[in-house]
């Protein structure tokens, strides 16, 4: 279950929810706000973040994304949500010539990002390839159509996804209510509803990627949100080569040589995170 605690600084009480979603760390912290609001908030998000994840993780067989990855060579018809998601993945797709592909279920299945070794054979590789490619899809919203073998993964945009509506489940649930304010963190990724109290600014420590729990910069975040995409903790090391967790869906490929770790300031956290 989330917990919540406070901590008192110059007259000012923080409070900080935490809970466990998505494979992260999850924490709300919100100033301005009395404790029994602050529970109240802390479960808003906490419930919206387990059913998005309950809908939409590829790990479970019993939710949208089993049905829509079981739909090979019939329509399916998604709801009104799904179809936004859609919507997105499409325009993502077309704004990066193709390299963002939410259809890269079957290369996950031969790519373990868990620190070993074990890389997957360029046999492998080419047959899993054959069934990426957004292109190949039948997309019509509200209906859905795969080819065979093919699977779609929306771990490229769910939990920024996620941080979005909590972000904005927890203003609605503020309106009239001025002097709270409050930042939204999914395992680095995160969104704000404006400054702290008093003006200051949400300080934001940047991880090294060379060296885990130390800081290598610090943001001061007033609006917006960021979003962070590194492999400090997902990726593959043999003969002395790192293998990012980022691939390529046209080649099935880890994208090498690319930088530890990336952040990006945005509007929206999947804007960040796009």
């Amino acid at each position: 279950p989330p917990t919540l605690s406070g901590d008192e600084y110059g007259g000012i009480i923080t409070w900080a929810g935490a809970f466990k979603s998505m494979a992260s760390e999850c924490q709300i912290l919100i100033e301005g706000a009395t404790e029994q609001h602050a529970k109240s908030l802390l479960a808003i998000a906490s419930a919206e973040a387990w059913r998005i994840e309950e809908k939409y993780s590829r790990y479970r067989d019993d939710n949208i994304m089993a049905d829509i990855n079981q739909a090979h060579n019939y329509d399916i018809e998604v709801d009104t949500e799904t179809c936004a998601l859609l919507d997105f993945a499409d325009q993502c797709y077309q704004l990066s010539d193709g390299l963002y592909d939410i259809s890269t279920g079957t290369l996950r299945k031969i790519w373990n990002f868990d620190g070993s070794d074990r890389i997957p054979s360029q046999q492998q590789i080419q047959s899993a390839v054959q069934s990426v490619g957004w292109d190949k899809i039948q997309w019509t919203r509200p209906r859905l159509r795969l080819q065979e073998n093919m699977e779609l993964d929306f771990g490229g945009f769910g939990k920024e996804y996620a941080v979005d509506r909590v972000a904005q489940l927890l203003k609605q649930a503020c309106l009239g209510l001025e002097k709270i304010t409050f930042l939204v963190n999914f395992g680095g990724d995160l969104a704000c509803s404006g400054p702290r109290l008093k003006g200051r600014a949400w300080e934001v420590a940047v991880e090294s990627s060379e060296k885990n729990n130390t800081v290598s910069a610090r943001v001061h975040l007033t609006q917006g949100a960021i979003a962070t995409s590194g492999d400090s903790r997902r990726y593959l090391l043999k003969d002395g080569v790192r293998y990012s967790h980022i691939l390529n869906p046209k080649t099935g490929q880890s994208v090498m040589n690319a930088p530890h770790a990336i952040s990006i300031a945005g509007s929206s956290c999947m804007q960040a995170g796009m």
